[in-house]
């Protein structure tokens, strides 16, 4: 990717209210992020490699695989100094709340769409996820 395109990105990020903006152009890619205290860091994978949030060639556990429906960032609860919703092992309903999906300034609550066992918490606390990426696995 040309470094013209690179500096480009940099001044639009510090021209708004974004604080990450990625690039795919064929097999290269970028990834720009601002940090809390305005610092600027820039991601450039090798080529072939993966960004830490693309899915993975990783075996998901068998089970009913609860997916995200937009973009954002994953919040295990509902603010910071309370419990998560819910744990590995934890028995949940149908339509019981997951966890929060933060996608521009909007909190929005994913439910469960099974009941069963919690077997698996797929991502990171505060890590973006994609649209259709599996958060959950009920038994």
């Amino acid at each position: 990717m040309d470094i013209r395109k690179i500096k480009k990105l940099i001044e639009m990020l510090q021209d708004s209210d974004l604080t990450e903006i990625e690039v795919s152009e064929g097999e290269e890619s970028v990834r720009i992020s601002r940090g809390s205290n305005d610092s600027i860091s820039v991601e450039k994978p090798l080529k072939g490699s993966k960004l830490k949030n693309e899915p993975s060639d990783e075996i998901e556990p068998a089970g009913n695989k609860v997916k995200s429906p937009i973009v954002g960032t994953f919040y295990r609860r509902p603010a910071p100094e309370k419990p998560p919703y819910v744990k590995v092992g934890d028995a949940v309903k149908e339509g019981d709340v997951l966890c929060i999906v933060e996608a521009m300034k909007m909190m929005n609550e994913i439910k469960s769409e099974f009941s069963g066992k919690l077997i698996s918490i797929i991502p990171e606390e505060g890590q973006p996820v994609e649209f259709d990426q599996t958060l959950f696995i009920i038994e």
